[in-house]
């Protein structure tokens, strides 16, 4: 049986430690729990404890989760790969999208998402290793996408968002975390306002904190292992 009041705590408590360790700021570093293919009973349990942003991978699961947990004050956050025929339910459910990896989909979102809303946040995904079985963009592009879009109303971009390449030891994942917090002081010495670094994840959330990240999207550490199959 999963504890989760007490997976919140040890979370929580990994967290505040490594703000200490890394000399932050207590609490500048936000806690997403990432209910990926977990019930919408895990959330509603979670959310009793407290947390309140919630991000997940696929839209259909998403929204059923939302209407049943609409009595609950919960900010969505979307962090799976983005089909072009989904976004205007991302724009129009979703507070934040971590996972722009193109112009095309920034476009969509910045046409689709709801006069009556504020604008969408956005994290622009980075695959600085390039891997194939990745989405995301390079540095370099990264910063052509971050011009491209600069003026877009009614999305605004907050920063990056990368998941690294496993690695048998998380210390070594500071390397690619430092480059990501690099390339965003590059971006806002350009001209960007870019705040955001979502990075860190159950395995190498200090690691993360580290380097700078403001949010790390935590699942396994919270609601256990997944579940075989996705929840109906």
């Amino acid at each position: 049986m999963i504890d989760l009041a007490e997976n919140y705590r040890k979370v929580n408590d990994r967290i505040r430690s490594a703000e200490v360790d890394a000399g932050r700021e207590p609490g500048s570093v936000q806690l997403i729990a990432v209910g990926k293919v977990h019930p919408a009973s895990s959330i509603r349990g979670l959310a009793a404890c407290g947390q309140r942003a919630f991000a997940e991978n696929f839209v259909q699961e998403a929204i059923g989760k939302q209407q049943e947990l609409e009595d609950l004050q919960i900010d969505w956050h979307f962090i799976g790969s983005i089909q072009s025929n989904k976004t205007r339910q991302i724009a129009s459910n979703f507070s934040w999208v971590h996972s722009v990896d193109r112009f095309k989909i920034a476009a969509r979102f910045n046409e689709q998402r709801p006069a009556n809303f504020p604008p969408l946040n956005v994290c622009l995904q980075l695959n600085l290793q390039e891997e194939e079985t990745k989405s995301g963009l390079n540095a370099n592009s990264a910063i052509e996408l971050l011009d491209q879009i600069h003026d877009f109303e009614r999305i605004r971009v907050r920063g990056f968002m990368i998941v690294p390449k496993p690695v048998s030891d998380p210390s070594e994942q500071r390397v690619i975390f430092a480059e990501v917090k690099n390339l965003l002081e590059k971006a806002n010495s350009l001209g960007h306002t870019l705040d955001t670094l979502s990075m860190g994840m159950t395995d190498d959330l200090e690691q993360a904190v580290a380097e700078g990240a403001t949010h790390v999207r935590i699942g396994t550490a919270l609601f256990g292992p997944r579940p075989l199959k996705k929840p109906m």
